[in-house]
């Protein structure tokens, strides 16, 4: 099969524009991770290049197929501002995208990802819980029996949030946000109300 990483790029672009940086991380056993910048007025947008170039694999599997099994890119959209140097966000979001070579976990909407610390220096953020693609960036079609490369959104959690996603799961925590009016891209919001 051919490299998909050329197109995942060309699909970002069209959808997006052009990128404005680049960053690449190598992780010890794991391919190089690119995150690239996409700024437009008060937006930047992050998005991860090279999670996809292999399908995420079942951990439970023996033997990892290299064809089929999902495929993603994560994507991070923040608003400009507020003092906070979001571009510090490129390695946590490459450590995230190489989780599925590195720790054999398969990405998908409605997961929480952890970073260990903030996604960016002082940020309130922690985690990330990843939404459902389609929306910003559309999914892309691979020849069959390869499945869609996927273009998952990622919305910041504070660690409240994040705890109380792990009670009541992610559909409530959205549902909790959009009550709340939270913008889920201001880079220094408040956690929403949890009472």
């Amino acid at each position: 099969m051919a490299d998909v990483l050329p197109l995942v790029e060309a699909r970002l672009r069209s959808a997006l524009g052009e990128p404005d940086a680049r960053a690449a991380v190598t992780f010890l056993g794991a391919d190089r991770i690119e995150v690239l910048r996409f700024t437009e007025d008060d937006i930047v947008r992050y998005a991860t290049l090279g999670m996809s170039a292999h399908p995420m694999a079942d951990p439970t599997a023996v033997v990892a197929d290299p064809v089929r099994g999902p495929r993603a890119e994560l994507v991070l959209t923040v608003r400009r501002g507020a003092g906070a140097d979001t571009d510090k966000v490129l390695r946590p979001l490459a450590v995230l995208a190489a989780s599925p070579q590195v720790e054999g976990v398969v990405v998908a909407p409605g997961a929480s990802l952890d970073v260990g610390g903030p996604l960016w220096p002082g940020a309130p953020f922690t985690s990330v819980l990843v939404a459902e693609s389609g929306g910003l960036v559309e999914d892309l079609e691979l020849d069959a029996p390869a499945e869609p490369v996927r273009f998952l959104p990622l919305l910041p959690m504070t660690p409240n949030e994040a705890a109380w996603k792990r009670v009541h799961g992610a559909q409530a925590l959205q549902e909790r946000w959009l009550a709340d009016g939270t913008d889920l891209r201001d880079p220094s919001r408040r956690p929403v109300s949890l009472g």
